[in-house]
């Protein structure tokens, strides 16, 4: 037997709404690794997400997760992070645009929103003839005191 603890939420999930509105067939291990993902603070590379699946149902299986998540990445349900580190990290598509600063010392990624750089790269874009449509910025640092850098 299956063993199933609860999922974290019995409402749907906004992954699932998503899902749900792209006439996707939601699986119960789908709907597990959609709650999961919901439900992270942080940026998981799949095989954090696989961990904490299984914690829920045992009988998920890494390619699933795999399977899974590239299927959410291609319907535009998740974004794919490549943070310098050799591996994908993912989030849920946010509603509201933000950049990421990523500490290579411990991998700790950081979400960050500014006018003031939003304005700035706008203006960069006019002034070389052309309308900023869409970006990605990371900015990848070490902390202060660090005296490896």
């Amino acid at each position: 037997m299956t063993a199933l603890k609860s999922v974290p939420s019995q409402h749907p999930t906004d992954i699932e709404t998503r899902c749900a509105a792209t006439g996707m067939r939601m699986t119960e291990q789908r709907r597990v690794i959609a709650r999961v993902l919901a439900e992270t603070a942080d940026h998981p590379d799949v095989e954090e997400l696989y961990r904490r699946c299984v914690a829920v149902d045992d009988k998920i299986s890494i390619s699933t997760v795999y399977r899974t998540v590239k299927l959410f990445e291609d319907a535009g349900i998740i974004e794919r992070h490549d943070f310098r580190e050799g591996r994908a990290r993912y989030e849920p598509v946010p509603d509201n645009h933000h950049d990421h600063l990523i500490n290579l010392r411990d991998g700790q990624v950081i979400e960050f929103t500014s006018d003031q750089i939003e304005k700035l790269q706008a203006e960069i874009a006019r002034k070389l003839g052309y309308k900023l449509v869409d970006h990605r910025l990371e900015l990848y640092c070490v902390p202060l005191d660090d005296d490896g850098a």
